[in-house]
């Protein structure tokens, strides 16, 4: 299998800002006859919760209500003291930015307020064991919201807003919601009158597809650690074609992109490591990784890290020896082909399913040059969907803080559920426009990886 694929955003380059004197400091320094000028270190950058929370919130259509989102919590193996490898839900670290378990977020829309709920500091031989826990003030500093208090804050929080304040409290999950008990049913107003809970303040089935329409569009400082991911796994790649034709296994290509990420400080890939040798390189999502590569010709590396839980995704195939056979560089060009061409029709406004027909197309004719199609015209040929056959998948995908992100409505660029590709294909073809989720957008983040 022949398989290329990028990581594709909003291409503008970013100017930098040219400098001002609040940039530097002059001190007069007598002893030599002489003015020494420091540059002033730049603040850092908070990661943009609150703005994501507006977002949120203005694409829900209600000025009043509160949004509830739990981190992921902390967990032993089963039979086990040791913990469940830690992963943030998305949700959660999309208002927030925090990769911390045992946390809660909340928005309270009418307020413009975004407050962070931590668990009480660590004490006793838990520090011993797991070094102090940030602080609220520490994590207030870092982070960009109004507030920051303890869990055991939690309950009174909820409690007032339910009793006090107007609209829902949205959750993303009917199980997300926290225990009846947390929030009081009854309580006495200040003016001594009688406040009771007859109807859940819960909705639940609102906020998903609210955020998931907010995800899709990435903000300035998303894009930066989507590009930052990215620029890591294509040091990482760089490393392995350097190192391809000493390598005697497949796990050898696995260790050397993952330490190259590690040594990043980019300690977590996005999805597992796809180094798949000759006939290996035909199973999409190949993670084995285990077998030798003498007699192969071919390797597909799929593969890329996160940064700050944004993910990144690049698709290589290169042969092994360091040169191409005639047979294998005439499909690797076909495919580079579809990529390129792919990549100059992505622009706002363009409907993706009208790009992956235009991929069909160009590998259509391309396999009828190289007599590998045949017995009808072009136009039958295509039609009737026989590159499939060889182009069994989506042309890309959303990418964010999922390597398969989520979409405004659907996590498919495609828009198709469809378990067949086939069906998938004639769907699209007969209606290449039928879907609004497939118009791409400012912004938006998307893959282009053909392959065959």
């Amino acid at each position: 299998m022949v398989a290329m694929g990028l990581s594709k955003g909003n291409q503008t380059g970013v100017q930098q800002p040219a400098m001002s004197e609040e940039d530097f400091s002059c001190v007069d320094v007598a002893e030599f006859d002489a003015i020494s000028i420091n540059l002033k270190p730049k603040p850092s950058e908070k990661y943009p919760g609150k703005l994501h929370a507006q977002s949120v919130a203005k694409r829900l259509g209600s000025k009043q209500g509160l949004i509830y989102l739990p981190s992921k919590k902390s967990c032993n193996y089963e039979d086990s003291d040791q913990e469940v490898f830690f992963r943030q839900r998305r949700y959660f670290y999309y208002l927030s930015g925090v990769d911390l378990p045992n946390c809660v977020v909340t928005y309270n829309i009418e307020k413009d307020s975004l407050t962070l709920f931590i668990p009480p500091p660590n004490s006793g031989t838990s520090v011993i064991f797991n070094g102090s826990s940030p602080t609220p003030e520490e994590i207030k500093a870092k982070y960009d919201f109004d507030a920051v208090e303890l869990t055991t804050a939690l309950p009174d929080f909820l409690t007032h807003f339910a009793h006090r304040e107007k609209g829902m409290i949205y959750v993303l999950h009917p199980y997300q919601i926290p225990p009846k008990s947390t929030i009081m049913q009854s309580i006495t107003l200040e003016d001594g009158c009688q406040s009771n809970l007859y109807i859940p303040p819960w909705e639940t089935s609102k906020l998903q597809p609210t955020m998931d329409a907010a995800r899709t569009i990435k903000s300035p400082y998303e894009l930066k650690m989507i590009r930052k991911a990215n620029e890591i796994s294509a040091q990482a790649h760089l490393n392995v074609l350097r190192g391809i034709k000493h390598f005697k296994n497949e796990a050898e290509v696995e260790a050397v992109f993952a330490a190259t990420c590690i040594a990043r400080q980019a300690k977590r890939q996005a999805y597992g490591i796809i180094a798949g040798a000759g006939e290996n390189a035909s199973t999409l999502h190949y993670v084995a990784n285990n077998e030798p590569l003498e007699g192969r010709q071919l390797l597909c590396l799929d593969a890329g890290c996160e940064w700050d839980c944004y993910a990144s995704d690049v698709t290589r195939t290169f042969p092994i020896s360091g040169a191409f056979t005639p047979e294998a560089q005439a499909i690797y060009d076909l495919v580079a082909q579809m990529q390129e061409e792919c990549i100059a029709m992505c622009k706002p406004g363009v409907n993706f399913r009208s790009i992956h027909l235009h991929a069909h197309a160009v590998a259509a004719a391309g396999l009828m040059k190289l007599g590998l199609l045949h017995n009808g015209t072009f136009d039958e040929i295509f039609k009737s969907g026989a590159s499939v056959a060889f182009f069994p998948h989506g042309l890309g995908h959303f990418l964010g803080l999922e390597v398969h992100d989520v979409g405004d409505g659907t996590n498919s660029l495609l828009s198709t559920h469809a378990k067949s590709w086939l069906t998938n294909f004639h769907s699209i073809l007969q209606d290449p426009s039928s879907s609004s989720v497939s118009v791409l957008a400012p912004n938006m983040v998307i893959t282009i990886e053909p392959g065959m």
